[in-house]
């Protein structure tokens, strides 16, 4: 992956973070209206209302724009990126210092869920390498579907004829009226896009994605027979890890910074405690959550780990919350023994 690609998409994080709210928002950022990430967003908005804690789900392009606004926009405490997008900016921070700046105190706040990479295409396209020369979708470029489909197609080097860097959204249409042949979207199965639309299965199928190279960076995965109206049998294809981000606030810093680790450490405590709930009546990718499948070179939260405590109660709770050091820990052990702790209960 080419790092001016990258930092393109980016933007780095460097710009103005905007005019300054007055007033103490709580906020996630998502993704586009028919995905995954805004269903998740939604799911963990309906826990913090059960205690009195409005968190709003904000749309966004994905991925990319999300950890640029977790690092850089006010009253914006969480939100969801790939793990792919992670493992290349890490592999850049090294050697780079305005990578350093963009990702400074950017941190976990939970691994959630593999999502699918779905290629949508003409049935008579059977393989990645068959894309070569075709018009394709790719995502738009602060998006992750965007950073995703440009690795697959450098790892396995296949040159598109055309690239539209438009969202899936815009891509499906233009897939059915015949103006591309193929479009790429990251999304957790089943995603709503390709379960609200008719899609002709004698027309466009999805793409199988077994290639060898491809296993270095990302995780087999098979979309079962039937999970969309379009698909009546199975297809092996690749997944990449849904990670909730967070920012390491300094609750020494200024009363903005203690009530964001204060929003992080709230409601850390409520999905650990609500993860039953979750996976009976939120989306069907909370059933495949594993917090232990914690992304390599990249640190918890002190914040997050302030709320896993046995002993913490949040806002809602008649019990004030645990004050929070803000000295920083660079090892996930405590994590890994909090959610031991606390998942027995």
């Amino acid at each position: 992956m080419k790092r001016s690609v990258l930092l393109a998409a980016l933007g780095l994080a460097l710009s103005a973070s905007g005019v300054l709210a007055q007033e103490f928002d709580r906020n996630i950022m998502t993704g586009g209206p028919q995905g995954t990430y805004i269903k998740i967003g939604r799911d963990l908005a309906a826990l913090g209302a059960e205690c009195g804690l409005k968190l709003n789900v904000v749309e966004s392009a994905g991925s990319l724009e999300n950890f640029v606004g977790v690092r850089n926009r006010r009253n914006t405490q969480f939100g969801i990126v790939q793990s792919d997008v992670l493992e290349y900016l890490k592999t850049f921070e090294a050697n780079d210092p305005e990578v350093q700046k963009a990702v400074k105190g950017v941190r976990i706040m939970f691994p959630l869920y593999n999502e699918e990479i779905h290629v949508l295409a003409r049935k008579d396209i059977n393989s990645m390498k068959d894309l070569a020369g075709k018009k394709i979708a790719v995502g738009k470029k602060d998006s992750g579907t965007f950073l995703t489909a440009t690795l697959i197609m450098d790892i396995l080097q296949v040159k598109a004829g055309e690239r539209m860097d438009i969202n899936p959204d815009e891509a499906l249409p233009k897939l059915m009226s015949g103006e591309i042949d193929a479009f790429f979207y990251v999304a957790g199965a089943p995603a709503a896009l390709f379960a609200g639309n008719t899609i002709d299965k004698a027309k466009f199928h999805l793409v199988p994605i077994t290639e060898a190279p491809l296993l270095a960076t990302y995780t087999p995965s098979r979309i079962e027979a039937g999970t969309y109206s379009f698909q009546d049998q199975p297809v092996d294809l690749i997944a990449v890890k849904a990670v909730m981000m967070t920012y390491d606030y300094d609750v020494k810093r200024n009363a903005y910074h203690r009530d964001s680790c204060k929003t992080v450490s709230d409601f850390s405590s409520l999905i650990l405690t609500g993860l039953d709930k979750l996976r009976t009546t939120g989306h069907p990718k909370w059933k495949t959550v594993d917090l232990t499948a914690l992304p390599p070179g990249w640190q918890v939260g002190v914040c997050v780990k302030a709320g896993m405590a046995m002993d913490y109660k949040p806002a809602c709770k008649p019990a004030a919350g645990n004050a929070v050091d803000g000295a920083a820990d660079d090892s996930n052990e405590e994590y890994l023994n909090l959610l031991k702790q606390r998942l027995q209960q």
